[in-house]
């Protein structure tokens, strides 16, 4: 590999030729080779709309020179569509305030700007990283203002769009599932009974408020810190910048993002991250328990439940022919633990600010987005290969409805708790259905048995 070199406020550096970031990049990932993970796309694209908007409020405001701000522009926008992604090789794990993920765009779009203007790359001339792009900003207010525009564009456009189809398909099964009288379980006993769509309907109602809570948790993430400068005092900013930049971000995105009320709060904590990770985490939970009662009720096909019968995708065993698991609830539940894991991660995330700077950035970024993502893809595939092909085993779940003692409830009314409760351990204990064993007692008639034993009404 050819290099050049470049220097910086330390010194010379080697950059390789090729590249458009420089010389403090460079240094970052020198001094943190630790995993390899990089950063999302949706956070570098965030970045360059943060830069080219930045740009734009600067000229506006007389304190860019328009020739260098509009080449700036031009190649913010390059970064804006993803289109400079693999020149931004620097580790997650880094300094704590994504400094050098900042200098990273900062050395890309000065670079690339600097060629448009017809100058090689690498002389930081005439658009320099820090004096140009980096104009009214530092890193302090800039990654976090990034990470808020990446995960509230990647909620919108991925995980809410993913948990309304995976609500509607709950819906056309519940509609289309709700004559089915099925028996219902507590403590994994046998209960009274309820409908498929019934049961159905809470899965349903789960995802929606989920769903709602995690729209209710972005309000504060459109809250933005940029214009706070390096501790929120907007040192070195301009007048109005702030309220510019982010009516920019606002229009080019469609989402009503506003200058935050308290720039210290905003860059000193993360509480806002916080409380969105805590929605995911609570989406994550409900997800378990949905795909969890849904591999409970297909357990079989013979020896299980067998009330459900899921779509059969791949085969599930390699030793067992004709072996087909539950394998899209399985996926999900997998991606929901992570999801919780993550969302420890982002608490020590969010409690690691000191003073005037919260120091988890980087990280902050990448378990939220993962988070999202996850999310969204793990409702997208569990809705099309699971839910909206999964079909009630009639014969199953009658078997079960005529087999179960707890019908023994609607008799006690009538009967009495105690002399109901005597019925069903004597049906259980001989291995008889309940009708019998009441009727031999003479507790009730045939008709009023039947009158007051049915499953239907009993919904």
């Amino acid at each position: 590999m050819e290099y050049r070199q470049e220097k910086d406020s330390m010194g010379e550096v080697a950059v390789p030729a090729g590249a458009y970031y420089g010389a403090q990049t460079a240094r970052c990932v020198a001094n943190f080779p630790i995993g390899d993970q990089r950063f999302p796309s949706d956070l570098i694209r965030a970045l360059g709309l943060i830069k080219g908007c930045a740009a734009r409020a600067n000229m506006a405001l007389g304190a860019l020179d328009r020739g260098l701000g509009a080449d700036i522009v031009a190649a913010a926008e390059l970064m804006e569509k993803g289109e400079l992604v693999e020149h931004f090789p620097v580790p997650i794990w880094q300094t704590g305030s994504g400094t050098g993920l900042n200098m990273n765009a900062n050395e890309v779009l000065a670079n690339l700007a600097s060629e448009m203007a017809g100058a090689p790359r690498g002389k930081r001339f005439p658009v320099h990283p820090n004096d140009h792009v980096n104009r009214s900003q530092s890193s302090n207010d800039v990654i976090p203002t990034a990470i808020h525009v990446a995960v509230a564009r990647a909620v919108t456009d991925h995980l809410d769009p993913a948990l309304r189809c995976l609500v509607e398909a709950f819906a056309e099964r519940r509609a289309d599932f709700g004559d089915v009288v099925k028996t219902g379980r507590t403590h994994l006993m046998d209960a009274v009974p309820l409908t498929f769509g019934q049961e159905i309907s809470g899965w349903e109602s789960q995802v929606e408020q989920s769903r709602r809570r995690i729209l209710g948790a972005l309000d504060e993430v459109y809250a933005l810190p940029l214009g706070g400068s390096a501790v929120g005092t907007g040192l070195n900013v301009p007048e109005g910048f702030a309220g510019q930049a982010i009516a920019l971000l606002a229009e080019r995105t469609g989402l009503p993002f506003r200058p935050a009320e308290n720039r210290f709060a905003a860059q000193g904590g993360h509480d806002a991250l916080v409380a969105l990770s805590g929605a995911l985490k609570g989406l994550a939970v409900a997800l378990i328990k949905i795909a969890g009662d849904i591999r409970l009720l297909a357990s079989g096909p013979r020896c299980g439940l067998g009330e459900l019968r899921l779509p059969a995708n791949e085969p599930g065993s390699s030793i067992m022919p004709g072996k087909v698991n539950p394998t899209q609830a399985e996926a999900l539940h997998m991606v929901c633990a992570l999801v919780i894991g993550h969302d420890a991660a982002i608490t020590l995330g969010g409690l690691s600010g000191h003073l005037q700077l919260n120091t988890s950035k980087p990280l902050l970024a990448h378990c939220l987005l993962q988070q999202v993502h996850l999310l969204a893809d793990g409702c997208r595939s569990f809705t099309a290969r699971c839910v909206v092909g999964m079909q009630p085993d009639r014969e199953a779940v009658a078997g079960h409805l005529d087999a179960s003692l707890m019908l023994v409830t609607a008799l006690a009314p009538r009967i009495g708790y105690d002399r109901a409760a005597a019925a069903a351990h004597q049906a259980l204990a001989q291995g008889r259905k309940l009708r019998e064993v009441v009727l031999e007692l003479q507790l009730l008639t045939e008709q009023e048995y039947d009158q007051l034993v049915d499953p239907g009404a009993m919904t």
